[in-house]
């Protein structure tokens, strides 16, 4: 027997992220209230970048579950921002290395505590244990689909 115990409309609702998609206008709508002039989207590669400069497209696409098409047009929109550049590889003149730009820099302090304000609010009166749980069940769900 599964262990499904959601009408199918509340486990399509569980399954495409209700909640991450809540988070993610409230950080957009804090973005515009600041004057950022950058996607959701967008600042989940600078995160990244902000994490490990120096990336590939590729290991972009791994870091975000996101697909060719959609990275190619996220860093050619922030190549028009002026965030990042994109520098050929040394070893392999095929692949493109993502750098953040200078001008990227003071953004990072601005838009983590954003998003750290927006997780706090996110997980009012959830407590750590409760957290933990949610890490776990859905890490087994990511790992059950792989």
């Amino acid at each position: 027997m599964p262990n499904n115990q959601f009408k199918r409309g509340e486990l399509y609702s569980f399954i495409t992220g209700v909640a991450s998609t809540a988070i993610a206008r409230r950080l957009q709508k804090k973005f515009k209230q600041h004057g950022i002039d950058i996607t959701i989207e967008q600042w989940s590669v600078l995160y990244h970048l902000w994490k490990n400069d120096g990336l590939s497209q590729q290991e972009l696409c791994n870091a975000t579950f996101r697909d060719k098409p959609s990275i190619t047009r996220l860093v050619d929109n922030l190549e028009k921002l002026k965030l990042v550049k994109r520098v050929p590889s040394k070893e392999d003149r095929r692949i493109n290395l993502i750098y953040l730009s200078e001008s990227v820099h003071p953004l990072r302090d601005q838009t983590m505590e954003m998003a750290n304000q927006t997780l706090n609010e996110a997980l009012g009166g959830v407590t750590s244990a409760e957290v933990e749980v949610c890490k776990s069940v859905l890490q087994k769900v990511y790992d059950n689909l792989k």
